[in-house]
């Protein structure tokens, strides 16, 4: 009887035991429940130790801010290194920051996406736009819900709190102008590429380089046309560049904007055998410029690191979020954004990040 006793008894705590336990590691990992920053078409997780590494992260005791970048286009390779600046600036921080974009450049596309992340509760939202004018309405909507708001190439748009940009956006034209004289020999004709008429930041940089050449350059001839509109597309910036070269034969010179322009242009040099006749120079990233650097259609490129423009943007947003100043000299932590400028109309803040890309040094910006 005493025996049957003690079997019963040691039956009951093994099926205890069994209630107790996980089932499976999944359940283990539902329980966990880790944050997730959204990087690209990829998701990061900041942290699946513990709970309290999920729900508390160590931003000196404050509580987890939400901010969300919404991008033009998420398989963009330029979209694609922006979201590297949000996950780093995520694991940094401990905050929850997120990518967020339209599969394809659409402004409308893009309009639904920011109202998708108004919808999740944000504290700030990064904006980077296709066409900004699209976008006042749903940022005024933004800003009602008291979000703070910050663009990136986006200093006409008027509901917003900020636009930061990563230098002067003049001196930014003038540069992409500057090194493409140099490889022209500061004679000849040439025009500009922009993605859209509408994309005021390219716009702008075109208009620089325009001036830049008629102050600097008087030897070299801006042709009718003036401005080539790519879509933010690399064929289609090819096929304008193919267009644009059988009707000046004489042309010599791009001026891209877009990071397909180059790119696009450069692949028509290559094939209608103008290899070191006619000359591009824009922005662009390594992994769209590789392949025309090595065959010698590109020989300089113009750009900026846009995860650190991205990681630069959410500092940003949290020093807003936090009551911070914003005022010459502030520091945003990322390199080139640690001593900002204010414009004169106090709206938009720059720093100094503006890089040559070349055949000799595209791998220390591999993205």
């Amino acid at each position: 009887m005493k025996k049957t006793l003690c079997i019963l008894v040691v039956l009951m705590m093994v099926f205890a035991m069994a209630a107790c336990t996980p089932q499976n590691t999944e359940d283990m990992n539902e329980s966990s429940d880790p944050t997730e920053v959204s990087a690209g078409n990829d998701t990061i997780k900041e942290s699946d130790t513990t709970e309290s590494d999920s729900t508390e992260p160590d931003n000196s005791g404050d509580e987890q801010l939400k901010i969300a970048v919404v991008v033009g286009e998420t398989s963009n390779p330029w979209y694609v290194r922006t979201a590297e600046g949000v996950a780093q600036y995520a694991e940094d921080s401990g905050n929850l920051a997120f990518q967020k974009g339209p599969d394809k450049a659409d402004a409308a596309a893009q309009v639904q996406v920011v109202e998708d992340v108004i919808a999740q509760g944000i504290d700030a939202l990064c904006i980077i736009p296709i066409t900004p004018e699209a976008l006042e309405p749903v940022l005024k909507k933004a800003r009602d819900k008291g979000i703070i708001v910050i663009a990136q190439e986006g200093a006409v748009l008027e509901n917003i709190d900020y636009d930061l940009e990563g230098f002067v956006p003049k001196e930014y034209g003038s540069f992409i102008m500057d090194n493409l004289a140099e490889l022209m020999g500061e004679e000849g004709q040439y025009v500009t590429m922009v993605s859209y008429l509408t994309a005021s930041s390219h716009n702008e940089w075109a208009d620089a380089g325009i001036v830049r050449a008629e102050e600097m350059y008087p030897n070299m001839e801006l042709i009718a046309e003036q401005k080539l509109e790519s879509e933010d597309n690399q064929e289609k910036a090819y096929e304008k560049a193919k267009e644009i070269l059988k009707k000046y034969p004489d042309l010599k010179g791009f001026m891209g904007t877009s990071s397909n322009d180059a790119p696009g242009i450069a692949k028509a040099i290559n094939e209608l055998g103008l290899t070191g006749k006619v000359f591009v120079c824009g922005s662009c990233v390594t992994s769209l410029a590789e392949k025309f650097f090595e065959d010698g259609s590109l020989a300089r490129a113009t750009l900026w690191d846009p995860a650190l423009s991205t990681y630069a943007q959410c500092v940003l947003a949290e020093k807003m979020i936090k009551g911070e100043e914003v005022k010459d000299g502030i520091n945003l932590v990322a390199e080139g954004y640690q001593d900002m400028k204010l414009d004169s109309t106090g709206k938009v803040i720059m720093g100094d990040g503006m890089i040559v890309l070349t055949k000799e040094n595209m791998y220390d910006y591999n993205f």
